[in-house]
């Protein structure tokens, strides 16, 4: 992780070397978790989340864009409208500590260096790598196996608004669909606990990163805004 951390900020003042406008700031919301337990909501965040982002703009419609982004995940079978996970009632608890780099594509023209107030719906993808707990159910709930880590695909959907002349305020939803089953402890890798494996085995485990984000813009003119 330390590695990564320090190729992250050389590529930071790569960035910089290259005057584009930036931006710097913080996540703030909730979330939560869609599989084998618990309720079926897609967008039920029920656990603080928290977070930083890095912006590239590259022009008035797109931005490379970096992030960490970190949750607890939590469910329980009692609070489902499925009869069989009622019955069932299990629950468990997990970590989700997330680092993303993709694309965010703007809809209408986001120029920051206009003096206009801006707005735009915008949507973002990439592909994030993320580490969580190897987790198994006993007992009706979670014990902790080992760490480990995985990739997924994030989908963010959200609207932003230029504040004043530095801040941009966001509000977005994101929906990472996961390259594990095991989120929920549903099904351990671990072949000593075959027995303890339930729920649908085809389909992987998703959570949600629901919340505001709010950077400062900084740099100077890009190559897209005139002189």
């Amino acid at each position: 992780m330390k590695h990564f951390l320090i190729f992250t900020l050389l590529i930071f003042c790569g960035f910089n070397s290259y005057s584009q406008i930036n931006e710097l700031g913080i996540f703030a919301g909730g979330v939560n978790y869609i599989g084998d337990v618990g309720p079926t909501d897609y967008v039920a965040p029920n656990k603080a989340a928290f977070g930083v982002l890095y912006k590239w703009n590259r022009s008035p419609r797109h931005a490379y864009r970096f992030s960490y982004t970190q949750g607890n995940l939590t469910s329980n079978d009692v609070d489902s409208d499925v009869p069989s996970r009622y019955l069932r009632g299990n629950s468990f608890e997990n970590s989700v500590k997330e680092f993303s780099a993709g694309l965010e594509f703007n809809f209408l023209d986001f120029d920051l260096h206009s003096g206009d107030h801006k707005i735009s719906p915008y949507v973002y993808s990439g592909l994030s790598y993320f580490v969580y707990d190897e987790i198994f159910i006993l007992d009706k709930s979670s014990k902790e196996d080992y760490q480990s880590s995985t990739f997924a695909i994030p989908m963010v959907v959200g609207v932003k608004a230029r504040l004043f002349e530095r801040f941009v305020l966001g509000a977005e939803v994101g929906f990472r669909y996961t390259f594990t089953d095991n989120l929920d402890g549903s099904n351990p890798k671990n072949d000593n606990f075959e027995t303890l494996r339930f729920g649908n085995k085809n389909s992987n485990d998703w959570y949600v990163f629901t919340g505001l984000t709010l950077t400062y813009i900084f740099g100077k003119n890009p190559c897209f805004c005139a002189e």
